[in-house]
């Protein structure tokens, strides 16, 4: 399998997955054109795209799904509560290119073996996903709260993790944001900081090792690459963990990686 973050922050998320003839995109929360582009940066033609899976219906991951699903016949994946909430800012798509998943229940693309798990986030029904593939394993878990023994469980093995490290919780606070938006992202229902994906990331190697994970959907007014970057990396080494970290950042393609 093949996994590429095409765009990763509050401003829009896209992450690409392949295997064979399977190309799919996951959340769509950029303009149609900026995710074509950035697709054509990693080599892969938009006209081969296979689905489309929605993980929960903000903004910055459904903005471009309709387009792109009008445009070139593709079918959208999501589950039921999430089609309800999302449908009027999708508009109109062709019947046959709606689609439903169960969250929790196992189902297939090609050879691709998808699990959407249930997370804590302030949407209807969010989830994330892992793809698996023979023995090979991607997660991918952005925009929850905290870290539950659920969406880990979902964690453990992945060869790629693709996890959330939205803020400094010091810049957070001490920043412009009004307050009520404040205790949103800091709430159950709101986004991991740095400290809590490197505690995650910490005890998803204590229960068994994984491969590589990239750091995700960063704040552009709370957070910082480096920073982000820096503090997980740091808490690992303290308490001896060591694997590869990677950022995927909200303006540019990850490395296309392959397992």
């Amino acid at each position: 399998m093949k996994f590429c973050s095409l765009r990763s922050g509050s401003s829009g998320n896209a992450i690409y997955i392949n295997h064979k003839d399977v190309h799919i995109l996951i959340d769509a929360g950029l303009s149609g054109r900026t995710i074509e582009r950035a697709l054509l940066n990693i080599g892969v033609n938009p006209k081969s795209l296979s689905a489309i899976l929605i993980t929960h219906e903000h903004k910055d991951h459904i903005k471009g799904a309709g387009v792109l699903s009008r445009r070139y016949n593709i079918p959208i994946y999501a589950n039921k509560a999430t089609w309800g909430a999302m449908e009027k800012d999708i508009k109109e798509i062709s019947e046959k290119n709606k689609l439903y998943f169960t969250t929790g229940e196992e189902f297939e693309i090609g050879e691709i073996k998808i699990v959407p798990f249930k997370k804590p986030h302030d949407a209807v029904e969010p989830v994330g996903f892992s793809f698996k593939c023979g023995d090979k394993k991607i997660s991918i878990a952005t925009d929850l709260g905290y870290m539950t023994r659920g969406v880990a469980n979902h964690l453990i093995g992945s060869d790629v993790v693709l996890l959330e490290s939205n803020h400094d919780i010091q810049m957070l606070i001490n920043g412009s944001y009004p307050w009520p938006l404040k205790k949103r992202i800091l709430s159950n229902l709101g986004h991991l900081s740095n400290d809590a994906a490197a505690d995650t990331l910490m005890k998803l190697f204590k229960m068994k090792a994984i491969g590589i994970a990239f750091l995700g959907h960063l704040s552009q007014n709370n957070n910082r690459p480096e920073l982000a970057f820096t503090t997980v990396t740091n808490m690992l080494k303290k308490s001896g963990v060591k694997f590869e970290v990677r950022l995927a950042l909200r303006n540019i393609e990850s490395d296309l990686v392959e397992i």
